[in-house]
Order: structure tokens, then C-alpha cells, then sequence
């Protein structure tokens, strides 16, 4: 496989924590659309392209070594100064639904590891998550 975009990666890392707990909620997809569509990462991104990348994530993830695979594509085509984005945008998912299950913080964890992101940094984003989402 060629190196993906850092797009296609960012993608890739929101359609994986999406699917972490085996059910891709609307809220989380609409939460992926928005952020596709808003973000100043993806200004030169063509969003008509996000369903095919989307459906390219879910093909690897149904592999034996999806989940290792997308950790690795991500680290291949991320520079180290979208890590932070990475992890910011896979709380921002996980955190659409209002509920976050164990499959969705074990994949955080991971995210935390593989991309050097220090505990302090991930406090900072996964709060500020919480606080963007909060309700009465």
C-alpha cells in the first residue's frame, strides 16, 4: 500500500474510533463530516472523497492486522506535528455519542502511546473534548 495522505490518515484514525466499539453511531459520523468539513487541516481536502477513504478504513480494519495497520499507516504518513490533531479528533469522536466505552479508551491509550502524546497533552485535549460536549 502506497503512503496515504495525512488526510486520508486523519480519516482513518476518526473511522477507526468510530468503529472501535462496533457500532459507527450517526452521531460519531456526522461529528466526522463536521470536522471534514471544517477544520483548517482539511482546507484542501476534496470532501467528496471521504466516502471512499472511509470505506478504505473499514476494508483494512476487517483484516487480521487491521487495527495495527491503521496505527502504522497513520505513523508513516502523519508528520509528528499532526499526532496532537490525530488524538484531538479521535476524542472529538468518541465523545459525539456522549458515551465512551472501554474499546474507545483502550484505542485512545493506544493512540496516546504510539504517537508520544504526553499525559498531560492528552488531558488537556480530552477535557476540552468533554467541555465542547457537554449538555445540561
Amino acid at each position: 500500500m502506497s503512503k496515504l495522505s495525512y488526510h486520508d490518515a486523519l480519516i482513518h484514525i476518526m473511522v477507526t474510533m468510530s468503529a472501535a466499539d462496533r457500532t459507527m453511531s450517526d452521531s460519531e459520523l456526522a461529528k466526522i463530516g463536521t470536522i471534514v468539513k471544517s477544520l483548517p487541516v482539511f482546507a484542501d481536502f476534496e470532501v467528496e472523497r471521504m466516502i471512499a477513504v472511509a470505506n478504505d478504513c473499514t476494508d483494512i480494519l476487517q483484516k487480521e492486522d487491521g487495527l495495527d495497520r491503521i496505527i502504522e499507516n497513520a505513523l508513516d504518513s502523519l508528520p509528528e506535528n499532526l499526532h496532537e490533531t490525530a488524538y484531538a479528533l479521535a476524542v472529538d469522536v468518541a465523545a459525539a455519542d456522549l458515551q465512551i466505552e472501554q474499546e474507545e479508551l483502550r484505542l485512545l491509550q493506544i493512540l496516546r502511546d504510539k504517537m508520544n502524546i504526553d499525559r498531560l497533552t492528552a488531558c488537556a485535549i480530552e477535557r476540552g473534548a468533554r467541555a465542547r460536549h457537554q449538555t445540561i
